[in-house]
């Protein structure tokens, strides 16, 4: 009496609690009612990779290996292979013709400025006494050109001006005839003695020592008994050397009145006279002298066309 009756007709022990059973659905009268599905889904599990056979991972491994690695190039190798074969346009063609020009004209300017500068390798001692030279060329003008001025004053303020200007002009006369080599002179100076005994010595070495002279303050220059003045020139080579016309033979001797405290450190600077002689084979000897007589003269000259304009 205590057991029931399941519609099966199973029975149950009492104390025995059925399975629970999923309601179905209330019977419509169809018959055919499917069971409704509460339970959550679940992921499908992964299917698991097929593993390659541990028989052919060795062979496999052993092919990679067996693979030549590429050979690493050197640093040279990749240079070339950058730059050959050259691949230039024409734009770059231009500018590389450029740069040359360019590079070309400083280069040249570079040498020629090193030819040019004689001072360049001077020793401290030789720019000294180049300085001073200059100092000294500075201060004769300046002197000149305080005398012209004084000179100008005792014309302005003398009571005589006739007599004046007339004692000036005389010693302007004697100083031009100094000038001109129609004077003879003495005075402090110098003697330049030249010995060319190999006959290396050419007339412009000569000619460029008298330039010298007479930019350090020369004011009469004889040459081996000719008078050198304003318009003297040198022509021949070797041996066969002119002064004026008048063949004039080694050793060269130049007698020069000046100041020998200016005259000779100009022939002695760096790349000057002494150097440059030096460098032919011939020997230059400088001596000071408190008395230097120039007597050599030259004929004056009268112009030909030329004529006074003072009235």
């Amino acid at each position: 009496m205590n057991s029931e009756e399941n519609p099966q007709g199973e029975e149950h022990p009492k104390g025995d609690e059925p399975e629970s059973v999923t309601p179905s659905a209330a019977n419509t009268g169809s018959g055919n009612a499917e069971p409704e599905q509460t339970q959550p889904e679940q992921p499908e599990p992964e299917q698991p990779r097929p593993e390659q056979p541990e028989a052919q991972k060795p062979e496999a491994q052993k092919s990679e290996a067996e693979k030549p690695e590429p050979a690493q190039q050197t640093g040279r190798q990749r240079l070339v292979a950058v730059l050959w074969p050259p691949r230039v346009s024409r734009a770059q063609l231009i500018v590389a013709l450029l740069l040359f020009v360019l590079g070309l004209g400083l280069a040249i300017q570079v040498r020629s400025n090193s030819d040019n500068s004689a001072l360049r390798g001077a020793r401290q001692e030789d720019l000294v006494r180049i300085l001073d030279e200059l100092d000294n060329r500075t201060q004769r003008l300046e002197d000149e050109k305080q005398r012209l001025e004084d000179q100008r004053t005792e014309l302005e303020n003398s009571s005589d001006q006739a007599e004046e200007a007339r004692k000036q002009t005389l010693q302007k006369e004697q100083q031009l005839g100094i000038l001109a080599g129609t004077v003879a002179a003495q005075g402090p100076g110098i003697t330049l003695t030249v010995e060319d005994p190999s006959g290396t010595v050419e007339s412009d070495m000569l000619l460029d020592a008298i330039q010298e002279l007479r930019a350090a303050g020369a004011e009469a220059i004889q040459v081996n008994g000719v008078r050198v003045v304003a318009d003297t020139y040198f022509t021949g080579t070797g041996a066969d050397i002119e002064v004026d016309g008048k063949p004039v033979k080694a050793p060269y001797r130049f007698k020069v009145i000046g100041k020998p405290q200016d005259l000779e450190p100009a022939l002695n600077i760096p790349g000057g006279v002494v150097q440059t002689l030096e460098k032919e084979q011939a020997t230059a000897t400088v001596a000071r002298s408190q008395k230097i007589v120039v007597d050599a003269l030259r004929p004056a000259k009268r112009p030909d066309y030329a004529r006074s304009s003072a009235q």
